[in-house]
């Protein structure tokens, strides 16, 4: 039976490793529920030891046979997995609402990231080609080529239950490498509709590998002997567990962890546009996302030209079930996540911040009673040293905080501990010229509210937001998961009367 069929609420979730749907040795469980309603979606396996170690070995006994594809071959599946995937499409997008709560347009977009990471690896046979320099001495000639690192590892987190995935898969498999998943327990569906479509591919049996599970298969990829790289996506603590763990255990190893980003805005912002990039930036995916602009920095009077707008705008935004097309923010991802985020709200109050507008309990008709809901939130006149700001929130909570000057702006974004992403919103090339050159940020935004980077480019996170060398997708992608290796070569003979010594029959 199919990984998919069945679709009754307490159906247990199996892994997929070596080709085939697997179910876990444990009898540990966990509910998956949707965050709307608070129904159980399924039952999601806490997968032990064993599972991962028999995922590890099926990708071990994959690779030479997958390696010794053609980077060719290897591109014409991802071309049909990319086919697969446009035809799953929404139902891939509405599996990510049930089951992490983001609104349905919020999904549809994601899931059209995710196709573009796959498109982005189809360009393999060109983008991991290696480099080569005649004569770099009389009749040597000198070359660099990319083979691939082997068993590579994911560990991902809820909020992008399709797109971050596939941050890695699709480079990690296109470079000739196998893999194993470990998808975040709280939403596991929708990777297995993308395994569905993995498993119609035909690749050898194991090359791709999923495994459900909490913290044992975590532990067990960080020190699994069996597995060469490892990537990561979640908070800065356990990134950086991660990244120190890993690379004690001789692995290669890219962590990205948390955020808090800044946005910047001058008094010669197109307010309009500023506050719709404000309120996509803060509030969508119920500001569930490692790039979501959670502190506006005023400059001078952008202040007062921007609150006005901004406040009316964030309260018309319909707080709801995300699978509602008319739903402006959906709910957190569970009600521990709620409860949490309420906190915070309180306590940047306590701190000195004024709510202008106040989303810790949405009065919209039909919520349900166990729904994890979070309006937007609005606090102004918020000190840049106080917790809220400083620290990543995870939720639908905007901060506002004044500076007199661009330097002062500055100045601020640069006290963070974190580096992912920032923006700033004006018309002057001036500032913007040195803003990108003086912000302490990977990612930067010019009247872009979100500014992540699409898939041909790296993911580029700074300071406690990133750990490793290379980031992901992008250029990076192919680096990470590959080795070079350099070849130099020189022949004695003219290449003349030696029959098919030279020649491949």
């Amino acid at each position: 039976m199919s990984a998919t069929d069945s679709p009754t609420a307490t159906r247990l979730l199996d892994n997929y490793i070596g080709g085939a749907w697997t179910p876990s040795t444990s009898s540990e469980t966990l509910d998956v529920t949707n965050p709307a309603t608070g129904e159980t979606l399924a039952r999601v396996p806490l997968s032990s030891s064993a599972d991962l170690d028999a995922a590890v070995k099926a990708a071990r006994a994959a690779l030479p046979e997958w390696r010794a594809v053609s980077t060719i071959a290897r591109a014409r599946k991802l071309f049909e997995l990319r086919e697969r995937l446009v035809a799953r499409q929404e139902d891939l997008a509405r599996s990510v609402t049930t089951e992490m709560g983001k609104t349905i347009a919020d999904a549809r977009a994601e899931v059209a990231r995710m196709i573009e990471m796959v498109e982005a690896a189809c360009a393999i046979p060109t983008t991991m080609q290696g480099r080569v320099l005649e004569d770099v001495s009389r009749n040597i000639d000198a070359e660099t080529i990319r083979q691939p690192v082997g068993v590579c590892a994911a560990i991902v987190p809820f909020n992008f239950p399709a797109m971050v995935p596939f941050w890695f898969l699709p480079f990690a498999i296109a470079c000739g490498n196998t893999f194993v998943l470990k998808p975040s327990e709280q939403v596991p569906l929708t990777q297995q509709i993308a395994f569905q479509e993995l498993d119609a591919l035909g690749l050898p049996a194991g090359v791709v590998n999923l495994v459900n599970g909490g913290r044992e298969v975590v532990e067990g990829i960080l020190d699994h002997p069996g597995i060469d790289a490892v990537s990561f996506v979640g908070s800065a603590p356990v990134a950086k567990i991660i990244y120190e763990r890993s690379a004690k255990a001789g692995k290669r190893v890219q962590a990205l962890g948390g955020a808090k980003n800044h946005m910047v805005v001058m008094p010669d912002a197109v307010v309009d546009q500023t506050v719709n990039g404000i309120i996509g930036s803060a509030f969508g995916a119920a500001g569930q996302r490692c790039m979501a602009g959670s502190v506006v920095v005023t400059v001078g009077e952008a202040h007062e030209r921007l609150l006005p707008p901004l406040v009316a705008a964030t309260e018309e935004l319909s707080v709801g079930d995300g699978i509602q097309e008319a739903t402006d923010v959906g709910p957190v991802i569970s009600c521990a996540a709620r409860d949490r985020i309420r906190e915070w709200i309180d306590r940047g109050e306590a701190d000195g911040g004024k709510i202008v507008v106040d989303g810790r309990s949405p009065g919209a008709e039909g919520l349900a009673a166990d729904g994890a809901y979070v309006g937007p939130t609005i606090l102004d006149d918020v000190a840049p040293d106080s917790a809220i700001v400083q620290e990543e929130v995870f939720g639908p909570v905007l901060t506002i905080v004044r500076a007199d000057s661009l330097d002062d702006a500055i100045a601020i974004v640069n006290k963070s501990r974190f580096g992912n992403g920032t923006s700033i919103f004006t018309e002057s090339g001036a500032a913007v010229r040195r803003y990108r050159h003086e912000v302490q940020a990977g990612m930067i935004g010019v009247n872009i509210g979100v500014a992540a980077p699409v898939a041909f480019f790296p993911f580029s996170g700074w300071k406690d937001s990133f750990l490793g060398d290379l980031h992901a997708h992008g250029p990076d992608a192919v680096d990470f998961y590959t080795r070079k290796k350099t070849v130099t070569s020189r022949y004695f003979s003219s290449g003349q009367g030696h029959g098919s010594y030279f020649v491949e029959n």
